[in-house]
């Protein structure tokens, strides 16, 4: 047994002994790796993505005429200028329905689902007052095409506009009035419900009246209203020489139709909220001779973006573009400028660039901007004339 326990350690210590050995055996070469190939360098012009812009505007509902235009306005743009600092540009449209609540809503969809950088709208001043707070919050630049009343930027860093403001168009108004018209008295009807209405009619009253004319009636009405019977009658009673009504189309070419019917003959003269074809599809006959403070013509243009886009907008559609889409265009337009000159799509950026645009030749003429947001620029007259929006002349500030 003891030989047998000797064995059995010598054979345990020869397997320990070589197993060092074994572990320590050369390996076979490997063979030696393949270099990976040299990673392609990122393409630049395409930093990003597309730039997502934003539009909110009235697409059904009481005013969905003027958001059908400026989205017109503002696809053809984009057909024009497709990029801006080498990038794509893409479009995202949601309907305000011509409701505040719905414009705040979209302001803030466009902003959260579609990372817009900056948006397009709205339409009227009661809807671009209800969005533009959250565009302020989150430092996304807008632009409207019309908001006329000075409330819409008023107290905002990002909001801006391609549109003169109402106590400018107030101004021209009233010297429309006096001047052209020689109205020494005036009537006024306006439409209470909306923001835009109410301040342009005061801002014409106290022009007038500044002037030397005198107001002998103020009635009121509201969006939807079908019939104007006691407006109209206070007017006969007072027998103004003009009646000043700055109201939206679907009022104003109904207030004109029974305004005739009852044999009142005085002259209509409205503001920018007014010019739009369906004025003229409704009032017919009636709105014939009305006078506008408006945005545009194609007879006033002079500029040469002004003349490419009637010319590609003829060429694509047939007609001559109306002032809303002209004005539409002219919003998107600016809005490329400054992200061109700013050399970035981020809001603090283009928000200065904006504030600081000089001497824009934008299709419905010279636009300067400030701080304010406002747009400095003039007034274009026009009238209904054989069924037609015919120039008259152009106001300057």
């Amino acid at each position: 047994m003891k030989r047998v326990l000797t064995i059995l350690m010598a054979v345990a210590m020869i397997a320990v002994l070589a197993a060092p050995t074994l572990a320590q055996a050369p390996a076979k070469p490997a063979a030696p790796a393949k270099a990976a190939p040299a990673a392609k360098p990122a393409e630049k012009p395409a930093a990003g993505g597309p730039v997502n812009i934003g539009a909110y505007l009235p697409m059904t509902g009481g005013v969905a005429a003027y958001g059908q235009m400026e989205w017109d306005g503002v696809k053809v743009a984009n057909e024009m200028m497709p990029k801006v600092l080498g990038r794509e540009v893409k479009l995202f449209l949601v309907d305000t329905k011509s409701d505040k609540i719905e414009a705040a809503n979209a302001v803030d969809r466009l902003i959260k689902k579609d990372k817009v950088v900056a948006i397009v709208g709205e339409a009227i001043s009661g809807n671009s007052m209800a969005g533009g707070p959250i565009g302020e919050k989150n430092e996304v630049p807008m632009i409207t095409p019309t908001g006329t009343n000075p409330l819409v930027t008023q107290g905002k860093k990002y909001y801006f506009r391609a549109c003169f403001i109402d106590p400018f168009q107030g101004e021209v108004a009233a010297k429309l009035a006096v001047d052209t018209l020689k109205a020494k008295t005036a009537a006024v009807i306006v439409d209470i419900a909306q923001d835009y209405c109410v301040g342009l009619a005061n801002f014409f009253v106290k022009s007038f009246t500044k002037a030397g004319g005198k107001v002998v009636s103020t009635t009121y009405i509201q969006t939807g209203d079908q019939d104007f019977s006691a407006q109209l009658s206070a007017v006969q009673a007072a027998k103004p020489d003009i009646i000043y009504a700055p109201n939206y189309y679907a009022e104003d070419a109904l207030l004109a139709k029974q305004a005739r019917d009852l044999g009142i003959a005085a002259p209509i003269l409205t503001g920018d909220g007014a010019q739009a074809p369906e004025l003229i599809q409704i009032g017919g006959k009636a709105v014939e001779g009305m006078y506008f403070t408006g945005h545009f013509n194609v007879e006033a243009v002079s500029t040469k973006l002004g003349k490419d886009f009637v010319a590609f907008y003829k060429k694509k559609t047939g007609k001559d573009p109306d002032a809303f889409t002209a004005l539409g265009a002219d919003a998107y337009f600016i809005l490329m400028d400054g992200m061109q000159r700013a050399n970035s799509t981020k809001g603090p950026d283009v928000r200065k660039a904006l504030a600081s645009t000089k001497n824009f030749q934008a299709i419905s003429g010279n636009i300067n901007i400030g701080e304010d947001g406002n747009a400095v620029k003039s007034v274009v007259i026009n009238q209904v004339k054989d069924g037609k929006f015919v120039y008259v002349t152009t106001v300057n500030p």
